[in-house]
């Protein structure tokens, strides 16, 4: 049964880190309320949930995903580009490391935030120019090839992180909003999605797709497709540029 590592929201969550769009006010409870809905959505789809311990002093440690990248079986612990954010990383890596993962790390100078990886089959694309390195992109690179991962570095400028703009469907076609994708000539085969939050989604396996509420007609869009929407509402958490795939690490080992 696959697995998902989750974090409980901050108190602290309004006061999150926003970088591209304009900063609005956040309802906490609806958050937590809404948190509990995806974790209730993923369980209801076969998956086991793992709680990391909250980190309350942490406003953006809800986005678990940014702490690490898991490849076979090794999780690469994540350096965040954002300094207040490095403090979320600890206690995920233990978490990680007591599911059986082998741990390393990204280090000086080398910065990188989960959420910038984008893993399809053994190409892990790399997003480069916000919160992840050049460095940091090397240190991956590094770490993985010997598990026979090729990292490929594509550039981010228009969003927070890579899988703010894309993300695959389950036959590795890369999906995003055309208007905020750098570079969709890097992936080998891409569809433009209708809505932002349309560019969003966590393969639960057997054609399931996690997705949010706020992407009516990228739902219809990929129905048609003959994959099966489960659509769940975060728009507390995409105040803070956050999204399905931001709020857990997926193990699938």
């Amino acid at each position: 049964m696959p697995s998902a590592l989750v974090r409980r929201p901050s108190p602290r969550l309004a006061e999150g880190l926003v970088t591209h769009i304009r900063r609005t006010p956040i309802d906490a409870d609806l958050a937590v309320r809404q948190w509990q809905r995806y974790v209730d959505a993923l369980e209801a789809h076969g998956w086991t949930t793992v709680e990391v311990p909250a980190v309350d002093e942490c406003p953006d440690g809800v986005f678990v995903e940014d702490t690490m990248v898991v490849y076979g079986d090794l999780a690469v612990i994540a350096r965040s580009g954002a300094d207040e954010r490095r403090p979320e990383a600890a206690e995920a890596e233990r978490i990680v490391a007591a599911q059986g993962y082998r741990i390393t790390h990204i280090t000086d100078p080398g910065t990188l935030d989960g959420g910038d990886i984008l893993k399809i089959g053994s190409t892990v694309y790399a997003g480069q120019g916000g919160r992840t390195n050049d460095e940091g992109i090397r240190q991956l690179r590094e770490a993985f090839a010997p598990l026979g991962a090729e990292v490929r570095a594509v550039p981010v400028r228009k969003v927070l992180h890579l899988k703010s703009a894309v993300t695959a469907l389950p036959d590795g076609t890369v999906i995003g909003y055309e208007p905020l994708v750098d570079a969709p000539q890097a992936f080998e085969s891409f569809r433009p999605m209708p809505e932002e939050a349309g560019s969003h989604v966590v393969l639960l396996g057997e054609g399931r797709l996690l997705m949010a509420a706020s992407a009516p007609e990228s739902a219809k869009l990929l129905e048609q497709l003959g994959y099966t929407p489960v659509v769940v509402d975060i728009s507390e958490f995409e105040k803070l540029e956050g999204c399905v795939t931001c709020l857990s690490v997926r193990l699938r080992r």
